[in-house]
């Protein structure tokens, strides 16, 4: 018997992703969106479809969401100048007030909405459920520029918890988590969303950490598109630091990816939400789509060093 063509392409891609399926299932893969993707309620879709696949195949996911054009947008709103310093928010009373509105409601029950269109069960917690994270408020920083700056309401995490999200995992739930945290007396704290999903996912001993952007990954050049790092490791990403190649978003991202990588998550992957199944293709295919980062480029496989070779 012969397929058709469009048949035979989708048996091949399923022999093909057969070994990962078996690899990944039963493991756990915490995935951050930022709010940037839900912006286009299309690609919102079409990227939590992907996330409905991994979790179809046995994959334990944590989605844990951003929200940052959405709070620029609702503070403009109410009149506050958005502020943001090395890609981090001032976050002051008013703002703090902003976050929780729009992170814990409108942006967290838009994908529990999404989620149960594509008939699967997800439930929304933020950092202050079941105390799955605790912080502290951010002291006064100085920034490279050897300015001090307040963050104001902002949090650094003391603390992960994450007994509720494997409860959730453990009766075939999706968490969706919204970065928001508080002190332990209960102030509320902005904490960036790339670093508590790479809290969370060294907490849970994640096998993967993807952090989904606008662009295709890191690049060696802000202002070269040919310059695009397929993978590299923790000495790598210092000196990608060292060179300037990091601005704005991503410098609160390599921070999150170190800490992920140095918390014992065995891979982290920085792809981008507008390639189309970009998420499915770094997950399922050797090649991906972004870049890659590990603890030391020798513990790639040969078949993962040879497809991101140039």
């Amino acid at each position: 018997m012969n397929f058709r063509p469009d048949t035979a392409v989708a048996v091949r891609a399923l022999r093909n992703a057969a070994p990962y399926i078996r690899l990944y299932k039963g493991q756990v893969f915490v995935v951050k969106v930022g709010g940037a993707l839900f912006g286009d309620p299309l690609a919102t879709e079409a990227f939590m479809e992907q996330v409905a696949i991994l979790h179809q195949v046995g994959v334990r996911v944590v989605l844990v969401h951003g929200g940052g054009p959405q709070l620029s947008a609702t503070q403009a709103a109410l009149g506050v100048e958005p502020k943001l310093i090395e890609g981090r928010r001032i976050t002051d009373e008013k703002t703090a007030s902003v976050s929780v509105m729009v992170l814990n409601g409108t942006l967290n029950t838009q994908l529990l909405g999404l989620f149960r269109k594509l008939g699967l069960s997800a439930v929304g917690v933020s950092g202050l459920s079941a105390n799955l994270v605790v912080a502290e408020k951010r002291k006064p920083v100085r920034t490279a520029d050897g300015v001090e700056v307040d963050y104001g309401f902002v949090g650094d995490i003391v603390s992960v918890d994450t007994t509720l999200l494997s409860e959730l995992l453990d009766a075939g739930h999706i968490p969706v988590v919204s970065p928001l945290s508080a002190t332990s007396d209960g102030t509320p704290l902005n904490i960036n969303a790339d670093t508590v999903a790479a809290a969370i996912g060294a907490a849970l001993g994640a096998e993967k950490l993807i952090l989904c952007t606008g662009a295709a990954g890191i690049f060696e050049s802000l202002a070269d598109p040919t310059s695009h790092v397929s993978y590299t490791d923790l000495p790598g990403l210092k000196r990608l630091a060292d060179a300037g190649s990091f601005a704005d978003g991503m410098l609160p991202k390599s921070a999150a990816i170190e800490r992920a990588i140095r918390g014992g998550v065995r891979r982290v992957h920085v792809i981008s939400y507008t390639s189309a199944d970009a998420l499915l293709a770094e997950v399922f295919t050797n090649e991906g789509t972004g870049t890659l980062i590990v603890a030391d480029v020798k513990a790639l496989t040969a078949a993962e060093s040879a497809a991101a070779s140039p």
